[in-house]
C-alpha cells in the first residue's frame, strides 16, 4: 500500500504521469500539498481525493487516459482493466430500488450489499456512507449517485465488488444542482488504487451516449448486466 504522505518523487511515480505536469499542477495549487523544511509533502488522502474530483469533471478522453495511467501503475498480476461488469454481482443489483429518502437509500444499498456475502458488517459501512456524505455528497447532476466511503474498508469485504439500484423515481440525495437522484451504485474496495480505476471506469460508461436513458428503461438485472458489458466493449 502507498505511503500515506508522500514526497514529491513518490507522487510523480503515483500518479504516472509527467513530472513537468506534476510540477506545473503543484505550483498552480491544482494539488493539495505542503512544504515541511523547504520539502513537498502530500497526504495520500487528499490526492485519493482531489484524484476522484479530477474524475468527476473529465471527458472520456480525459477519463481514457486516466484510467490507462491507473492501469499502468497497477501491480502486474492484476487484471488490465477493472471491468464493471466483472466486479457487479448479479445478486447486487436491484431494480426496482424502493427508496424514497436518502437515509434509505444509504441502508438499502448496504443491505444489497451484504446480502451478496461479500460485505460482512452492513452498519459500519452504512455508517462510513453516512459520514462520506456529510463530508462531500457523492450525487452527480446526471442523477446518478456513486456511493463509497473516505477510504476503502477492507476489514469488511471479503473482495472488492460493486452494487447497483435503479429506483423508479428520482429522490433528494444532496449535491449542489438541486437534481433528483434515481441510479445508486456502492463502490467497495480493498484499496485505494482498484478504488480509483473502478471510479475512472464508472465514469467512462455513465458518460456513454444513451447509457443512462437505456438503464432506466430495463426491467431486470440480466438485462443491466448485459448492457453495462455491451457498453464497456463499445469503448475499449
Amino acid at each position: 500500500m502507498p505511503h500515506s504522505v508522500l514526497s514529491f518523487p513518490q507522487l510523480v511515480k503515483y500518479l504516472h504521469l509527467p513530472e513537468s505536469k506534476v510540477k506545473k499542477l503543484v505550483d498552480r495549487g491544482d494539488i493539495p500539498g505542503r512544504k515541511v523544511k523547504g520539502e513537498w509533502q502530500f497526504s495520500m488522502p487528499e490526492i485519493n481525493t482531489w484524484l476522484e474530483q479530477r474524475i468527476g469533471v473529465s471527458d472520456d478522453s480525459e477519463l481514457a487516459v486516466i484510467e490507462e495511467n491507473f492501469e499502468r501503475a497497477s501491480p502486474p498480476d492484476e487484471q488490465p482493466t477493472a471491468s464493471i461488469v466483472t466486479f457487479l454481482p448479479l445478486e447486487a443489483v436491484a431494480v426496482p430500488l424502493a427508496v424514497r429518502t436518502k437515509e434509505s437509500a444509504i441502508r438499502s444499498m448496504t443491505q444489497l450489499a451484504v446480502n451478496t456475502g461479500l460485505l460482512w458488517d452492513g452498519e459500519k459501512m452504512a455508517d462510513a456512507l453516512r459520514k462520506r456524505e456529510e463530508l462531500h455528497p457523492t450525487a452527480l447532476d446526471n442523477g446518478v449517485a456513486i456511493l463509497h466511503p473516505r477510504r476503502p474498508m477492507p476489514n469488511l469485504l471479503s473482495e472488492t465488488f460493486l452494487a447497483l439500484g435503479v429506483a423508479r423515481a428520482g429522490i433528494p440525495f444532496g449535491g449542489g444542482f438541486g437534481n433528483l437522484t434515481d441510479v445508486f451504485f456502492l463502490l467497495c474496495s480493498m484499496d485505494d488504487q482498484i478504488h480509483l480505476r473502478l471510479l475512472a471506469r464508472l465514469s467512462r460508461v455513465l458518460t456513454a451516449p444513451n447509457f443512462l436513458a437505456t438503464l432506466r428503461q430495463l426491467e431486470s438485472a440480466q438485462e443491466i448486466k448485459q448492457l453495462i458489458a455491451d457498453t464497456e466493449a463499445a469503448i475499449e
